[in-house]
């Protein structure tokens, strides 16, 4: 991949001593919408803001288009940036809003008229240009935020939880706006979130971070499936997480501790023969195993508590030795009650096995 937008080996440090980004490289292809995703305090925004140029590396390098910006102040840096409080001028109307970078940058008038009436067409707001933003929903205030963060053709959109203070609804709605609008204009987009939906459903890639350092970097559903480490698999989506270990003698057969001997796929076995593993299995891999059915693997569980979700079924139980999620799709079936012991199995290959460090 050629890299438009490079981080290498960044390092932030504010006391000296510890490093809220710790060696961060990342290479960003030109056009790609690509997530920083992590929980509260990964440094997952303060890279944003060294990207932005509102806060300066302890050291490493930022690149875009093989330009060196690591120095630059943020308005020698052509790069658009939406906030979460969206940052609005009240006084100002939507069409004065978005005009202000213009402005602030010297376009001509008449270009600057242009321009903002083609953004505001793109984000669904010419008929509020002249509102002001309190006579605007949320929705349309972050709408305005984002037009005016596109407006000057910035080479890359950096975007910090803008949809954190939106509701469930509001939100899915604004997802599906965003990634309209990446594909229309084109731009490289950056955006910072710890909601693992937002980062599955909006992005190429999804870069995860965990206290000031890069876990992992690959396409949602290889972060998904395919976790690195642990801790990527327990921070994106359900899991069932056993310790087990790989035996060197038998292809593909794997000692879960306390749980006995499973068959998982002799491929990803391969390269853990004889070494300790965490097995993990998504809950939507487990299948409820009826009398006369026959899967490799299985495990009786004790159903402690059911979840209904209307279009599926948490199941929260236990084998006795540890607490097992099962997610099945539709109507919560007859034999699943709580207290009930139920069968559950998977196929070899439904799980995946990760190195234990």
């Amino acid at each position: 991949m050629l890299a438009y937008l490079k981080l290498d080996r960044l390092v932030k440090s504010y006391d000296g001593r510890v490093n809220a980004v710790d060696g961060i490289s990342l290479d960003i292809a030109k056009g790609e919408f690509l997530t920083l995703l992590g929980p509260s305090g990964s440094g997952k925004t303060t890279t944003l803001m060294m990207i932005a140029g509102f806060e300066e590396p302890t050291s490493g390098v930022i690149e875009l288009g093989g330009e060196d910006l690591t120095r630059r102040k943020p308005y020698e840096r052509n790069i658009g940036v939406v906030f979460q409080n969206y940052a609005l001028f009240p006084h100002m109307t939507v069409q004065e809003n978005v005009a202000f970078p213009l402005r602030m940058r010297a376009f001509p008038r008449a270009q600057q008229a242009e321009r903002v009436r083609e953004i505001l067409d793109l984000v669904g707001l010419l008929r509020f240009a002249d509102k002001h933003p309190r006579q605007l929903s949320g929705g349309q205030q972050q709408r305005v935020a984002l037009a005016r963060g596109l407006v000057f053709n910035p080479d890359v959109l950096l975007l910090d939880e803008p949809l954190g203070a939106l509701d469930k609804n509001l939100r899915e709605q604004m997802q599906v706006e965003l990634k309209r609008i990446h594909r229309e204009v084109g731009i490289t987009m950056v955006y910072v979130t710890h909601d693992q939906t937002e980062a599955m459903t909006m992005s190429d890639r999804i870069a995860v971070f965990s206290h000031g350092t890069l876990e992992q970097t690959a396409a949602p559903l290889e972060v998904y499936h395919h976790p690195r480490t642990r801790f990527v698999g327990e921070f994106i989506g359900d899991s069932n997480f056993f310790t087990g270990r790989v035996d060197s003698g038998a292809p593909g057969r794997v000692e879960l501790e306390g749980l006995g001997p499973i068959q998982a796929d002799a491929d990803a076995c391969r390269h853990l023969a004889g070494a300790p593993a965490d097995v993990l299995l998504r809950p939507e891999r487990l299948q409820l195993v009826p009398d006369g059915a026959t899967l490799p693997n299985r495990l009786a569980v004790k159903i402690g508590v059911i979840v209904n979700y209307g279009d599926s079924v948490l199941i929260i139980g236990d084998t006795g030795r540890q607490r097992v999620r099962i997610r099945i799709a539709g109507a919560q079936p007859d034999a699943v009650r709580e207290g009930a012991t139920i069968t559950v199995g998977w196929r070899p290959g439904d799980e995946h096995l990760i190195a234990r460090s």
